[in-house]
């Protein structure tokens, strides 16, 4: 069998293997509960309401934010950066679609999810199905402000921290009766949360391979944001 060239960790006894993951997972079982804190926290933010009338074009047609939440009381919101003159839709956003789970799950919990982009419905309807993606809903929200009051959408192709004008980020929505309020928001790595690819990779001995990363010397490493792609365009 051939050896990798990188440099490796120690090969060791399965006596010591072992307890080295027992320490680990020590160290994991701590961030999960410290998770489990910020998670609480989260629960108890203030709330913004949303007064403003949004319209958007969906596959049902022109809907309201509250048609969006489709009888149910929560709404989560994934910003999807694909600007009405792009071609297709950002590829990180595109993993984050890749991962999400089937909505059942979310809906059984009261919850529901969705797409909004700036881009037309058509274009959006056309990407989505070269993407093969069948969840969750996409709606274009061209016609409002709505991206713009959300801050993923700038207008400005050169401001920093943007793709032309657009951001990626995630919305959570509460509805009491007729009344919508903004419980959370969240971008940049926040959205790694929603993304189960990047938790994958994070459970490997070569992680994401980028080289923020704190891995053992020799290890494969290279830009991030470069590497990744759209599924249907690695070629392998």
């Amino acid at each position: 069998m051939d050896h990798v060239s990188q440099a490796l960790p120690p090969v060791v006894s399965e006596e010591e293997w072992r307890a080295a993951l027992e320490q680990q997972l020590l160290r994991e079982k701590a961030h999960t509960r410290a998770r489990d804190a910020l998670n609480a926290q989260r629960r108890r933010l203030p709330m913004m309401a949303i007064s403003k009338q949004y319209r958007f074009h969906g596959p049902d047609g022109e809907a309201s934010l509250l048609d969006l939440f489709q009888g149910r009381r929560q709404l989560i919101i994934y910003h999807f950066m694909f600007g009405p003159d792009w071609k297709a839709g950002c590829d990180g956003c595109s993993w984050v679609v890749d991962a999400m789970t089937h909505p059942a799950h979310l809906n059984a919990r009261d919850t529901s999810i969705a797409l909004v982009s700036r881009a037309p419905l058509e274009k959006l309807e056309h990407y989505k199905a070269r993407m093969g993606w069948t969840h969750p809903d996409w709606y274009s929200s061209l016609d409002s402000d709505f991206n713009q009051d959300m801050g993923v959408s700038t207008g400005d192709r050169n401001a920093p921290g943007t793709d032309r004008g657009e951001r990626h980020g995630v919305s959570v929505f509460l509805r009491d009766g007729e009344y919508v309020y903004r419980t959370y928001f969240t971008g940049r790595r926040g959205v790694e949360y929603l993304g189960s690819l990047w938790t994958y990779l994070d459970l490997t001995p070569y992680g994401r391979q980028e080289f923020w990363e704190d891995s053992p010397d020799g290890w494969p490493q290279g830009e991030p944001y470069v590497w990744n792609r759209r599924h249907d365009e690695y070629g392998v």
